[in-house]
């Protein structure tokens, strides 16, 4: 690929481009801030009670059953200036002073109870107890709150540019674009580059 494809989505602050971050990394400017939540390599380990057997778990069965390969998150993190990436414990990171930790107050015996993002930041690691679906059904296996992303954007007060590689549903580009930010989202999966697009479109949390 020599030249960015058309954007599968674009308003005045957010776009969306339908394909593999690999490709379309190197074709986009430096952001000022890498926010992202990509896969973490669970595969068959999505298992356990009646919610395992739902068929969007089956769904990602498939797509996370690998993680991204230690050159894909390089180069999602030369990408932009600061770094938060959610799954960071499950990656080769540089080590870090400030891990963010997302502790769930609905607790399931089967699911972590808490999930912990590394961060690019020189500054004290912090927590925020979140319900796991505090904006109702989900429609993506791994869609963090939307008041998780805000929060996350908190600690980058003045990045006016956010990049998500791995964007799933779009949360990162709806924190983004109710905060007032640019932002741009790369996807794999088309299904969830229109749910994502649609969320943008209506301005509404699921």
């Amino acid at each position: 690929m020599t030249e960015l494809p058309k954007p599968f989505y674009k308003d005045d602050r957010c776009t969306i481009y339908h394909g593999d971050c690999r490709e379309i990394l190197p074709l986009l400017p430096r952001h000022v801030l890498l926010l992202t939540d990509p896969p973490y390599g669970h595969g068959d380990r999505w298992q356990g009670g009646t919610w395992g057997a739902a068929e969007m778990y089956k769904d990602a069965m498939k797509w996370d059953s690998q993680p991204p390969s230690e050159e894909t998150i390089d180069a999602a993190l030369k990408s932009a200036k600061a770094a938060i990436v959610w799954g960071g414990n499950y990656f080769r990171m540089a080590p870090s002073r400030c891990w963010l930790s997302w502790e769930k107050t609905s607790r399931m015996d089967t699911l972590a109870d808490f999930e912990l993002a590394w961060t690019s930041m020189d500054r004290p690691c912090k927590a925020k107890k979140e319900d796991r679906n505090p904006d109702g059904k989900r429609v993506h296996p791994t869609q963090k709150p939307l008041s998780i992303m805000q929060w996350c954007l908190s600690f980058a007060p003045d990045a006016q540019t956010v990049l998500d590689p791995f964007m799933g549903s779009g949360t990162t580009l709806v924190a983004a674009k109710l905060e007032g930010r640019q932002a741009v989202g790369i996807e794999i999966n088309e299904r969830y580059c229109e749910i994502a697009a649609e969320r943008l479109r209506q301005g509404v949390l699921f």
